[in-house]
């Protein structure tokens, strides 16, 4: 799946897993409602999707925290969208 193919997407209710459904609920411009989807997950791909949120947010501290928790190195200056359509080809995978 990328990014074309989740904006694509007219409801959460199309999707097969909260990490889709938090990375929609993020490219439709709820911060808010993606957050509390994978911080309520403890899953190494919730905290990677977790890290990368406050990444976008601006929260790099906090950020940085979620990366290591998730076994990731932090992405630098890696665009948001690059590194979302990492994930979603690694969830894509599993």
């Amino acid at each position: 799946m990328t990014i074309d193919d989740l904006k694509k997407v007219n409801s959460t209710e199309e999707l097969e897993t909260d990490y889709f459904k938090a990375i929609w609920y993020d490219l439709h411009d709820d911060w808010d409602k993606a957050h509390n989807i994978v911080q309520n997950l403890d899953t190494v791909s919730a905290m990677w999707i977790h890290a990368y949120l406050h990444r976008e947010e601006g929260d790099i501290s906090n950020s940085k925290y979620w990366y290591r928790a998730a076994g990731k190195e932090y992405p630098g200056d890696m665009s948001l969208s690059d590194e979302v359509e990492i994930i979603l080809n690694e969830l894509t995978k599993n």
